[in-house]
């Protein structure tokens, strides 16, 4: 089973184009035009093993705003469409990792409802060229898409950028673990409804 997928999304405000391989190795290329974000987004496929094409031009010229939450709403619809059925994954999954002084929890479920519980206490209003207060339409526009209960949540640090790498990181190793097969299923849906 190839558990990939292609995304163009064009809009007023946005160009963005999208690859995922979701049993990759965690090989990326990423521009959206904003470092910090890009960089973030290495980090994600990296510790997520996804290999991930990002391509985002967008009005950054007014804001930061349309582009950071549509790459979002781009890799949710990514990993739903990879995902397909979702018979057969884990569904679930949840990581705690440490950055420096910095602890963060992520936990995930693929069950097909949308929920954003995102807790980060970043001080800074930017951190790069990014606008940290963005992170929130990032995440909830991949949970929209995704149709995955998302919590995100720093439990105590000192430095924004440790609280936003913790974030990316341990996020991207629990939907690894969520996306992850699991023999024993043998194909079915991981829910007693019989669907997601």
């Amino acid at each position: 089973m190839t558990r990939k997928a292609k995304i163009e999304r064009h809009t007023t405000e946005t160009q963005i184009s999208g690859r995922l391989s979701i049993d990759g190795t965690g090989r990326y290329e990423i521009a959206t035009g904003i470092r910090f974000l890009d960089h973030m987004l290495e980090l994600f496929a990296k510790h997520g093993a996804f290999d991930l094409v990002l391509k985002a031009t967008g009005d950054l010229d007014v804001d930061q705003h349309h582009t950071v939450e549509d790459v979002g709403i781009v890799l949710g619809q990514l990993f739903a469409e990879a995902l397909g059925k979702r018979a057969g994954i884990n569904r679930a999954g949840y990581f705690v990792l440490p950055m420096d002084e910095t602890l963060a929890v992520a936990a995930i479920d693929l069950g097909g409802r949308m929920a954003l519980v995102y807790s980060a206490s970043v001080k800074a209003r930017t951190v790069g060229d990014l606008q940290t207060e963005l992170l929130h339409d990032f995440f909830d526009g991949f949970a929209q898409r995704a149709k995955a209960n998302v919590h995100l949540k720093v439990l105590y640090g000192r430095s924004s950028h440790h609280k936003i790498e913790a974030i990316f990181k341990c996020f991207a190793r629990a939907l690894r673990y969520a996306c992850s097969s699991d023999a024993r299923l043998k194909g079915q849906l991981p829910s007693t409804k019989g669907l997601l």
